[in-house]
């Protein structure tokens, strides 16, 4: 008897002394969204006015209008690029085209603009960053300034929560930087 209530004290003893410091609860883990490396080809949408590069991973849906969206389908994401011919317009297009990024500005936290200039293959235009949880975080629009102009746009299928979705935006930005910079005018 004497041997078990040493043994229970001794117990008591060591477990109360074992814990100097207060019991922290581990965080909760991080998502880690890893995503193929990219490779890209050359893409010319039947009967349109320009070829740029495209992610492989990537699928074309075909719209209305000379218009289609890339989708990126393990993202839940597209890219929708719209294009429009010049016709003594161009002013309402880049109107049109600047509303639709800043129309973002009340769910934004930020907007971030780059121009785009490639004098060689007469691309001109704007790329857009929206930080925050707007609707679309990437968007970009090029033009030759006398026959053609292209939108593209991206958008996911879900609620925006900028933080979730950062890691499929970042690699779809990326897509869409190469998009821009690979564009070519063939008419």
């Amino acid at each position: 008897m004497k041997t078990t209530n040493f043994l229970t004290t001794a117990v008591i003893i060591l477990s109360l002394a074992s814990c100097k410091e207060d019991a922290i609860p581990k965080p909760d883990g991080f998502l880690s969204l890893e995503y193929p490396e990219a490779a890209y080809e050359s893409y010319s949408y039947p009967n349109s006015s320009f070829k740029f590069d495209k992610n492989k991973a990537a699928v074309i849906q075909p719209e209305e209008n000379f218009s289609f969206k890339i989708d990126y389908p393990n993202m839940k994401a597209s890219i929708y690029m719209n294009y429009r011919p010049v016709e003594n317009n161009l002013d309402l297009l880049l109107k049109d085209a600047q509303k639709l990024t800043y129309e973002h500005i009340v769910k934004a936290d930020g907007i971030q603009e780059s121009i785009y200039e490639h004098p060689e293959k007469n691309v001109y235009g704007m790329f857009y960053r929206v930080i925050g949880d707007a609707a679309t975080n990437v968007q970009f629009y090029a033009t030759d300034s006398t026959k053609n102009f292209v939108v593209g746009t991206l958008y996911f299928y879900t609620k925006p929560n900028f933080d979730s979705i950062y890691p499929a935006t970042k690699y779809i930005e990326d897509d869409m930087k190469i998009i821009i910079e690979s564009l070519e005018w063939t008419k």
